[in-house]
């Protein structure tokens, strides 16, 4: 089918979308969600077709992984954002003019969204839950990594969808291919919102190449800042759960920075992930550990990266200020932590952090959708104009006016 063709039906199927109830649109996301669950081993035999294309040991592979945990997980969102209330209808602005015209700025759908993301299955339910439940129609382009996985998840969804008797062209996929990708960046008239979903360089190719509009979620260069003030216990588990929870996703842990005068606490600070995690430090921070693999203090190829594995930077600061200034540097504004027992230190940094979101005493794997009680997430916007931070049901809609008159005209 041309690209064209798909396109075009899905934005036909989207408009059958309005005159869909909240509670219908509940009922087919909780099937959908009966339907992984029941449909589990079906899942993960084509989830395992991908699995065995790649390495194990490649930083992926996790991302691509679907397990029966894991599904378990993506039902349970699907059935949290069936819950939550709908973000279509909510007057956000009313009033009347002196001329006796009403107005109204209602949220309503932004008609289709079109999503390109990478090795992440998850994301395939995901934008699909949030994009129903928001009245958006939705166009996918995953990745070659996954495609087996895809395909067996959209079919799904489109079999719940036909059995429900609502269009099952509400959603599609598009092929794996370059084409694909060029396509849908130019689908003007078709595609009303583009979201990226993945690493720095498709995030940069899709805002390059866009000629519909585009939401960036941003790739993630997290830091955490070990303060002077730091609680060594809350410490250690914090920076074990920001860095080894899952090493893969874009709010894990990926430096480390450490006051001067706590170095002596280095080591037991990240006693948790020896022997799992692989440090890079300067002289000073090296000095304190058994094994690091000695870095340059501007060393932006360690200091600047995501890694996305079972690394971490990590760099000495002899102040809050100094700790600021390396995050305003490397940060990529996606969520930055600090560990201190000094309120005037946490209002400090939370003031002067520039990220989506900014954590005192707490891990950054927390920034998600599902976390903050979404529901779940389409991604995580480190943009300022428009959404920012974790994007979800409200994040899925724009507004239009409504305008009431009695016979006014303008003079």
């Amino acid at each position: 089918m041309l690209m064209n063709k798909i396109f075009q039906i899905t934005k036909d199927a989207g408009y059958t979308l309005s005159g869909m109830s909240d509670e219908q649109r509940n009922t087919v996301l909780n099937r959908v969600a009966d339907a992984i669950v029941a449909n589990a081993s079906m899942l993960l035999e084509a989830n395992g077709r991908d699995l065995e294309r790649m390495e194990q040991d490649n930083p992926l592979y996790d991302r691509l992984q679907l397990t029966q945990s894991r599904l378990e997980n993506i039902a349970a969102d699907m059935r949290n954002v069936a819950r939550l209330g709908s973000p279509l209808g909510k007057i956000t602005n009313a009033h009347t003019l002196e001329n006796g015209l009403f107005l109204r700025r209602v949220s309503v759908p932004f008609g289709v969204i079109g999503v390109i993301y990478e090795a992440r299955p998850n994301v395939s339910f995901d934008v699909f839950s949030l994009c129903f439940k928001s009245g958006n129609a939705c166009i996918l382009k995953g990745g070659k990594d996954a495609e087996c996985s895809n395909q067996a998840i959209i079919s799904l969804i489109k079999q719940v969808l036909a059995d429900e008797g609502v269009n099952p062209d509400v959603v599609n996929m598009l092929p794996v291919t370059h084409e694909a990708t060029a396509e849908m960046l130019n689908a003007v008239g078709y595609i009303d919102l583009c979201i990226p979903r993945g690493g720095k360089k498709l995030i940069e190719f899709v805002r390059d190449n866009a000629r519909v509009p585009v939401i960036e979620t941003g790739a993630g260069v997290v830091h955490t800042y070990f303060d002077k003030d730091g609680d060594l216990e809350k410490g250690k588990a914090i920076i074990d759960n920001a860095k080894t929870r899952r090493v893969s996703v874009c709010n894990a842990l990926d430096c480390l920075l450490v006051h001067s005068s706590r170095l002596d606490d280095l080591k037991e600070l990240l006693s948790p992930m020896m022997g799992r995690v692989h440090f890079y430090a300067d002289s000073r921070a090296a000095a304190h550990l058994n094994s690091a693999i000695l870095c340059d203090d501007d060393d932006s190829s360690v200091y600047g990266r995501e890694w996305m594995d079972y690394k971490l930077s990590i760099k000495t600061v002899d102040s809050v200020d100094d700790a600021l200034a390396h995050i305003r540097h490397y940060s990529s504004g996606h969520s930055e932590a600090i560990i201190t027992e000094s309120k005037e230190t946490a209002e400090k940094f939370q003031q002067q952090v520039d990220a989506a979101c900014v954590y005192v005493n707490a891990p950054t794997s927390f920034t998600d959708g599902a976390q903050f009680g979404l529901g779940a997430e389409i991604g995580i916007s480190t943009q300022k104009l428009g959404p920012r931070g974790p994007m979800a049901l409200m994040e899925m809609t724009t507004y239009k006016w409504l305008i009431d008159g009695n016979g006014q005209t303008r003079a």
